[in-house]
C-alpha cells in the first residue's frame, strides 16, 4: 500500500500531498517533510508547528488539536498507535537491513563500536546507529535508539547506499516505545545488567523486563549472552529457541596486565587489548562472539581484536597524562572505572570528579557517592546536566552516601571542577572524569550550554604548563 493511500485510509479523506519525508522531531525537519506532531516531548507536539514549518515542512499530522497554519493540518486520533505502519510504508528498504541489537545497562556503545570495526576490516560495508548519533551520514541523536521515524528513514537510506546490515544500540525506553517494531534484528546481544533509568522503569524488574523483550523477537536467528553477569540465567529463560552464544571472562586462557591493556591468549591465539578494565576485556569477547554468531571464524575474527579502537569518551586517556574521560553514570560503570584504574596504576592515588544528572534515577546518587568514597582517595563533586533540578541538590543527594569523614570537594562548575583538578594533579594521581564521556553540551533548566570535558582538560594542561613556566622562570 502507497503511503498516501495509507494516510487516506486512516484520515477518510484524500491525501494527494507530496512530501519527501517524516520527521518527529520540529527541529530536524528537512525541506519537503511531514511533521508528525505527537504531543508531550520535546520538540514534539503542536507547539513546535512554528519551528517544523519554518524548516520546510509540507504538512503536519496531530493527535491533539486542530492548528490553523499556512500548510495543511491532519488530525489523526490515536496518531502514535500508527506510527510503525507509516514508518513501515514510506521508507519500506528500511526492514531490508539485517540488524544486530546491542542492549545491556553498560558497555553498549563499546561493543557496538567494536562490532561495526570488525564487520567493516571483514569487508562488509556496516551501518552503526546508538548513542554517538547516526555514523554513516553523520547526524547526532538524543536519544540511544532515535524516535521510530528517525530510525526507519536512516535504515531506509543504508539500503538504498548498499549499507544491507547495521549495528544498533536499543536502549530500555525504546523497547519500552516500540521504537524497533518491525525491524529485521537478526541478532541480540546482552552486556549487563544494573541499575538504572529507574525515574522512567520504577523498578529493577520493570527495567529488566524491557531489555527482554530484544530477545523474544520472532525475527531473531541467535542472541549472545553475558554469563558471568547476575541477570543472565533471566535473559537466557526469556530467550528465544534460537542458537545461543555464551561469553565469560573465563574464556581467556590467560590475562597479563600490561601498560596499555592486556596481554591475552585466546583459543591458541596471543594478542594484546588495548584497552584497560576487564569490562573492556568482556566488551571484546561481546563483540567476538557475535562475530562467531554471524559466521565468522576465530582465525579471521581474533587477529583482529588487537586492532580495535575504543569510542570517545569511553575510558579515554589523554596523551600526555594519567587522566581519563568515561561515561560512567551508574554505580556499577564508575565502580569499574576506579577500579581499573586501580589495578593498572597501583602505585597511584585515584582523583575522581563526577555529577548526577538531573530529571534521572535519583535512587542511584548516593549509591554512587558511597561506592566512590570506598574507592576513590579524593572526589570532586560538580555538575552533570542538571536540567530543571538544583544542582545542589543533586550534589546533596550525592552527599548523603558519603560518610561525614571524608573530605568532599564540591565545585559545581564542570569547567572550573576540571581546570582545578588537572592543574594541581599530582606525579602519583590518577584523574578521572566521570558522567559525560563524549557529550559535548550541558543542560540547565532551559539552557543548553558547549561543554566538552576533552577540550577542557586540553585547556587546562596548556594553563597547567603555562603557570609551571612563570613558576620556574621566577625562580
Amino acid at each position: 500500500m502507497e503511503i498516501a493511500q495509507l494516510l487516506t485510509n486512516i484520515v477518510n479523506t484524500k491525501f494527494d500531498i507530496q512530501f519527501t519525508g517524516l520527521s518527529l522531531n520540529a527541529s530536524k525537519i528537512q525541506p519537503g517533510d511531514i511533521f508528525v506532531a505527537l504531543q508531550g516531548s520535546k520538540s514534539h507536539g503542536a507547539d513546535y508547528a512554528d519551528q517544523a514549518i519554518d524548516r520546510g515542512c509540507v504538512a503536519i499530522l496531530v493527535d491533539a488539536k486542530n492548528l490553523e497554519c499556512n500548510v495543511p493540518t491532519i488530525r489523526i486520533d490515536n496518531l502514535s498507535d500508527h506510527l510503525p505502519t507509516l514508518a513501515k510504508t514510506y521508507y519500506s528498504d528500511a526492514t531490508k537491513v539485517e540488524l544486530i541489537g546491542v542492549t545491556g545497562t553498560n558497555g553498549k556503545t563499546s561493543v557496538a563500536h567494536f562490532i561495526s570495526q570488525l564487520l567493516n576490516k571483514l569487508g562488509t560495508n556496516t551501518g552503526l546507529i546508538g548513542t554517538l548519533g547516526i555514523d554513516k551520514n553523520s547526524q547526532q541523536s538524543s536519544n540511544t535508539t532515535p524516535d521510530i521515524l528517525t530510525l526507519y528513514r536512516a535504515l531506509n537510506e543504508y539500503y538504498q547506499h548498499d549499507i544491507k546490515t547495521a549495528v544498533l544500540e536499543v536502549s530500555s525506553h525504546a523497547l519500552a516505545q516500540n521504537r524497533i517494531e518491525g525491524l529485521n534484528i537478526t541478532q541480540a546481544v546482552f552486556t549487563n545488567f544494573s541499575q538504572d533509568h529507574l525515574d522512567y522503569h520504577h523498578s529493577l524488574e520493570m527495567y529488566k523486563s524491557e531489555k527482554i523483550k530484544l530477545f523474544q523477537l520472532d525475527s531473531l536467528k541467535s542472541v549472545v549472552l553475558n554469563v558471568d553477569d547476575a541477570s543472565f540465567k533471566d535473559f537466557d529463560i526469556a530467550s528465544k529457541d534460537v542458537e545461543k552464544f555464551n561469553y565469560s571472562i573465563d574464556d581467556f586462557d590467560d590475562i597479563k596486565i600490561s601498560e596499555y591493556g592486556f596481554i591475552t591468549h585466546l583459543n591458541g591465539f596471543v594478542f594484546e587489548v588495548p584497552f584497560l578494565g576487564e569490562f573492556n576485556l568482556m566488551n571484546v569477547l561481546t563483540a567476538y562472539n557475535t562475530l562467531k554468531a554471524l559466521g565468522f571464524k576465530d582465525e579471521q575474527v581474533i587477529p583482529l581484536l588487537h586492532q580495535l579502537s575504543p569510542p570517545p569518551g569511553r575510558m579515554q586517556k589523554n596523551a600526555q597524562q594519567l587522566i581519563w574521560i568515561d561515561y560512567a553514570h551508574t554505580p556499577d560503570a564508575i565502580e569499574k572505572a576506579i577500579i581499573t584504574l586501580q589495578d593498572h596504576y597501583p602505585e597511584h592515588k585515584i582523583r575522581v570528579i563526577f555529577g548526577c544528572g538531573g530529571n534521572r534515577d535519583k535512587d542511584k546518587r548516593a549509591k554512587m557517592g558511597k561506592i566512590t568514597s570506598k574507592l576513590a582517595d579524593t572526589i570532586i563533586l560538580t555538575n552533570d546536566n542538571p536540567r530543571d533540578e538544583n544542582p545542589q541538590a543533586i550534589i546533596d543527594d550525592i552527599l548523603s552516601g558519603i560518610d561525614d569523614s571524608y573530605e568532599v570537594i564540591i565545585t559545581e562548575n564542570r569547567q572550573t571542577a576540571i581546570e582545578n583538578a588537572v592543574i594541581t594533579l599530582g606525579e602519583d594521581e590518577c584523574l578521572l572524569i566521570a558522567g559525560k564521556g563524549h557529550e559535548t553540551t550541558q543542560i540547565f533548566n532551559h539552557e543548553t550550554i558547549e561543554s566538552n570535558d576533552n577540550d577542557m582538560v586540553l585547556a587546562a594542561i596548556i594553563e597547567a604548563a603555562r603557570l609551571k613556566k612563570i613558576k620556574n622562570k621566577q625562580r
